[in-house]
């Protein structure tokens, strides 16, 4: 789960990072109180899970409060449009009123879970500001990286290596020894699976703030943070996407024209693979679980046929835990509910299986039935109009 800027940056707060003064405008008239607040001279930024907003017209700074409040209508419900949001963009419904800061440096901080070596990983750049992919492609050198022992996890000395490579002098060196230290507690105490500053700044008075923050949080953590699960904003996720996680299902949408419902996400990963090998693209990752229910099943089949990309559909079930009678039912109970406009595959193997087969054909369904995977995205590629 992603959350905001702003709820990012209070998040922080309470663990020690220090951050600018900000508050979230609901009008053009509160973000004027706002910057009268922070004296005068504020950054009026909007608020969407995406990053390069400044690029796209979304972060203005204002000289006075007369200049934010015209910044907030202008920012305020526009689509902003960034490398990050797609051509579709965003529209902008929460805008944040920050204190501006005089910067003399910025830098690039942040930590994540490096699954190669399975363990936190600090990373961080003495070139902040700009996209991290852009300064690992043309200058790698330039980025520290340094993996935190999972037995004695953060020390003083992890903090001094890496402030020192981004060469801070000693006096800015034990006060970064002490954030970093307080992002890494975050990062952990809140089953978080990135933090990323960027950029982290260096004040001419000597302060280091966390100008802009990101926090994205595992999902299978949220049981345990009821406050930051509530902190969720629906808006800004795709609404199948949303449809799926209040079914209980496992769905990412994608670019393709191939609706895909597999059970098991290994199953799932070599369903989309495959369809790509066969000449076209996935449109979704969509595992039912090996638990799928009827009513599950149905659900999945709903979400994928309200996809207007989706041109055909791919059923692929393995018949282990779950029954493959079972997933027939949802399809055919799904089917009855929304009509069924794109051509249909589905391959069946395993337990109950020819009871199923059966079940499809005998409720008159429009379907393309297929034994192995291979054939079966072939048959579904060539529904699409063949290969690309």
């Amino acid at each position: 789960m992603n959350v905001h800027e702003y709820q990012a940056k209070e998040i922080l707060a309470r663990f020690g990072v220090a951050v600018p003064e900000g508050q979230l405008a609901e009008s053009a008239e509160d973000a004027r109180r706002i910057a009268e607040s922070l004296g005068g001279r504020v950054v009026v930024k909007a608020q969407v899970h995406a990053g390069g907003r400044g690029k796209g017209g979304g972060i203005k700074l204002a000289a006075d409060p007369d200049e934010a409040a015209r910044h907030f209508e202008e920012i305020f419900g526009m689509t902003l449009v960034t490398p990050q949001t797609g051509a579709k963009g965003r529209v902008v419904r929460r805008v944040y009123v920050t204190r501006a800061v005089e910067i003399e440096h910025e830098y690039y901080l942040s930590v994540l879970v490096d699954r190669a070596s399975a363990r936190l990983l600090v990373m961080a750049s003495a070139e902040g500001g700009v996209e991290i992919e852009k300064v690992a492609a043309e200058a790698p050198e330039k980025i520290v990286k340094v993996a935190l022992d999972p037995t004695v996890g953060y020390t003083a000395a992890v903090g001094r290596r890496v402030g020192y490579a981004l060469g801070l002098e000693p006096e800015l060196v034990r006060q970064f020894v002490r954030m970093l230290g307080s992002i890494v507690r975050c990062f952990v105490e809140t089953d978080a699976s990135l933090v990323e500053i960027n950029p982290l700044v260096r004040t001419p008075e000597g302060v280091l703030l966390a100008l802009d923050a990101k926090l994205n949080f595992d999902d299978s953590g949220l049981v345990r943070h009821p406050e930051i699960r509530e902190l969720r904003d629906t808006d800004e996720e795709d609404p199948l996407e949303v449809e799926a996680s209040r079914s209980g299902l496992n769905y990412i949408k994608l670019d393709g024209d191939v609706g895909c419902m597999v059970n098991g996400a290994g199953l799932a990963m070599a369903t989309m693979d495959i369809i790509d090998l066969a000449g076209s693209r996935p449109a979704n990752f969509l595992d039912v679980g090996g638990g799928a229910s009827k009513e599950s099943v149905a659900a999945a089949f709903r979400i994928l046929l309200a996809d207007p990309d989706v041109r055909a559909v791919l059923v692929n079930i393995f018949g282990g835990i779950v029954r493959c009678d079972r997933v027939a039912e949802g399809i055919i109970a799904a089917a009855e509910e929304v009509s069924l406009d794109v051509p249909l595959v589905v391959r069946l193997q395993g337990t109950n299986a020819a009871e199923a087969r059966r079940m499809l054909v005998e409720s008159a369904l429009e379907l393309d039935v297929a034994d192995g995977l291979d054939e079966a995205a072939r048959k579904v590629v060539a529904a699409v109009g063949g290969a690309r």
